[in-house]
C-alpha cells in the first residue's frame, strides 16, 4: 500500500518504519525534525519525506502534502508529544492536548475538503482513556474517566471518528510500550543495572503493556485486514502489578529490585502526570481475543528478556 505516515520518527516508528518497507509498502513520512535528525536506521532513500508542522492549520495547504494525501492508500497518525517526558504543567498539558487534537482534527478537514478518501486511518489513543483505579479492569466497552488524559484521550478519539464516511478507522488505545531504547523500560533500565532499581511508588498499582513489535505488529495486520475496525486496546493478554515488574526486570537483568522509588519524587519530576503511574489501570482487550492476534510476547519476562539481551 501507498502510505502516508505521521509521528512515526519517534521510540515506535524507529522498528515500525523498517517493519512496514520489509513488507513491500511505499511510504511517506512527515515531521517536524530534519531528515537527518531521524533515528530510523534506514537508507534515506528508501522512503520520501517532508518536514511540515502539522499542528499548524495553514501548513495543511502545502501542495507537497496535498499531492501525497491524494496519491496514499493509508494513513498512519501517531503523531504527539510525549506524555512522560516533562512535567505537567498547565503549559505542557496544552503542549500534549494541541499536538494531537489539532493535528488529527486538520487532518480530518483537509481529506474532507479535497475529497480524499483513504482506505483505512489508524489513529493512536492510549488506555488513558479509561482513567486510573488500583482495582477495576477495563476493556473496549469501559466507559470514559474523568481525569485530564480520559478527556483528552476522549476528544482524540472524537476528532479521529471525523473522517470520511468510507474510510475504514482503526483506533489503538495503546499501554506501556516496552522496549530497551525508550520509553518505560528504557528509563529503568540505567538504574536497574547497576543495581538501585525497585518499584515505583508502592508496587500495587497495575501495568497494561505491550512490547514494541507486538504494537507494530498489531498496526501491520490492521492496515490489511478488514476484520479490525473501531477502537481495540493494544495491550498484552496479562497486565502486572509494578512490583511484578520490577521483580521479573531484576530477574532478566540478574539485579536486585529492592529500592522502591518513593511517589513524592515522581510527584516532583512530573507533576499531575505522577497520577497515571502510580495509580495505573488494569485494562485488557477482548476484541484481539476475537480477532485471534497471536503475541510475539504474551508475557512480561520473555517481553522483557528480548528487551534486555543485547
Amino acid at each position: 500500500m501507498r502510505l502516508l505516515l505521521l509521528g512515526c520518527t519517534g521510540f515506535v516508528g524507529k522498528e515500525l518504519v523498517p517493519a512496514l518497507l520489509k513488507e513491500g509498502h511505499e511510504l511517506c513520512i512527515i515531521s517536524r525534525k530534519n531528515i537527518n535528525n531521524l533515528k530510523l536506521n534506514i537508507p534515506l532513500d528508501k522512503f520520501k519525506f517532508l518536514k511540515i508542522d502539522l499542528s499548524k492549520k495553514q501548513n495543511w495547504e502545502d501542495e507537497h502534502l496535498l499531492n501525497n494525501l491524494k496519491n496514499c492508500e493509508g494513513i498512519i497518525n501517531l503523531i504527539g508529544e510525549p506524555i512522560a517526558d516533562k512535567k505537567w504543567n498547565e503549559l505542557q498539558k496544552e503542549e500534549i492536548e494541541k499536538s494531537r487534537i489539532n493535528s488529527t482534527k486538520f487532518l480530518m478537514e483537509t481529506l474532507k475538503k479535497s475529497r480524499i478518501i483513504p482506505k483505512v486511518i489508524i489513529n493512536a489513543s492510549a488506555i488513558g482513556f479509561y482513567g486510573t483505579s488500583l482495582t477495576n479492569e477495563f476493556n473496549e466497552n469501559s466507559r470514559c474517566g474523568n481525569d485530564f488524559l480520559a478527556n483528552l484521550c476522549k476528544k482524540w478519539e472524537d476528532v479521529a471518528n471525523e473522517k470520511p464516511f468510507f474510510s475504514r478507522l482503526v483506533i489503538f488505545r495503546i499501554g506501556i510500550v516496552l522496549e530497551a531504547e525508550g520509553g518505560a523500560l528504557g528509563k529503568m533500565l540505567p538504574v536497574f543495572k547497576i543495581g538501585l532499581g525497585g518499584p515505583i511508588g508502592d508496587g500495587k498499582q497495575w501495568m497494561s503493556w505491550i512490547h514494541r513489535s507486538d504494537l507494530c505488529g498489531l498496526i501491520s495486520k490492521a492496515l490489511v485486514d478488514q476484520q479490525f475496525t473501531g477502537v481495540f486496546n493494544a495491550v498484552a493478554p496479562e497486565p502486572v502489578l509494578m512490583k511484578d515488574f520490577s521483580k521479573s526486570l531484576g530477574r532478566c537483568l540478574n539485579r536486585p529490585d529492592l529500592l522502591p522509588v518513593p511517589g513524592t519524587i515522581l510527584k516532583l519530576l512530573l507533576g499531575d502526570g505522577a497520577k497515571l503511574v502510580l495509580e495505573g489501570q488494569k485494562v485488557i482487550s477482548i476484541k484481539l481475543k476475537e480477532k485471534m492476534y497471536k503475541f510475539k510476547y504474551p508475557l512480561l519476562e520473555k517481553a522483557i528478556y528480548a528487551s534486555t539481551k543485547n
